[in-house]
């Protein structure tokens, strides 16, 4: 994704509400923890791939694979765009001694990003839905076609503010051969996590494929 340098600035702020653990970004995080846990419970045995896109500091991957008996079992690419967030993740990956984590600072958009890597068997698109505009959603959903592998699991959040498009993005996920296993929400809160298992074939990987651009939005 590309971001201007005082977009990049708001991010690095917007990550200190993880700070507050009744915060909704925080409530948002342990749901998708909870769904990243069972995805690697249920993956076949042997490697795991897992690919993050977007990761920022990587809360979500590296506050559940220290303590997962699988962590060994998996190697992951988390990709960040902003150069101070994505060395927030890297020391804290370090910190953990997860040095099958890679960080890397780069553009998650670019299907490039991911040549060595997929199809994974575990794929996170978190943080990007409420950030793009309604083409670049299903044009992102069908890009995990190529990120997947078949039974893969993939999770996803969105706002559920009107007007709310998790309706159709669930219905898009179906359209690409995404089956859901769980939409997770709370009463009074506006974030969902969606947890899709990949029952299609994996397409050709086309790295020269973007998926997304980030919209300029100013957010309180």
């Amino acid at each position: 994704m590309r971001r201007s340098v005082p977009t990049m600035t708001y991010w690095a702020t917007w990550h200190q509400d993880y700070l507050d653990p009744e915060s909704d970004i925080s409530r948002r995080l342990r749901h998708v923890q909870r769904r990243l846990r069972h995805g690697l419970d249920t993956a076949p045995a042997g490697p795991i791939r897992l690919i993050s896109l977007c990761a920022g500091e990587g809360r979500d991957v590296i506050g559940v694979l220290p303590t997962h008996p699988r962590r060994d079992d998996v190697t992951a690419r988390l990709v960040e765009l902003d150069p101070v967030i994505a060395q927030s993740a890297r020391t804290a990956a370090a910190a953990a001694g997860l040095h099958q984590v890679e960080v890397v600072t780069g553009d998650a958009a670019l299907l490039s990003a991911y040549a060595d890597l997929a199809p994974a068997d575990i794929v996170l698109a978190v943080g990007i839905f409420g950030n793009i505009d309604d083409d670049a959603i299903r044009r992102t959903i069908d890009g995990l076609t190529q990120l997947s592998k078949p039974g893969a699991t993939v999770l996803w959040t969105r706002s559920r503010r009107a007007p709310d498009l998790t309706p159709s993005i669930r219905s898009w996920f179906g359209e690409a051969g995404f089956g859901e296993v769980a939409f997770d929400y709370e009463e009074g809160s506006d974030f969902s996590v969606g947890t899709q298992r990949f029952d299609g074939q994996t397409a050709p990987l086309q790295p020269e494929t973007r998926l997304f651009e980030f919209r300029p939005r100013v957010r309180t």
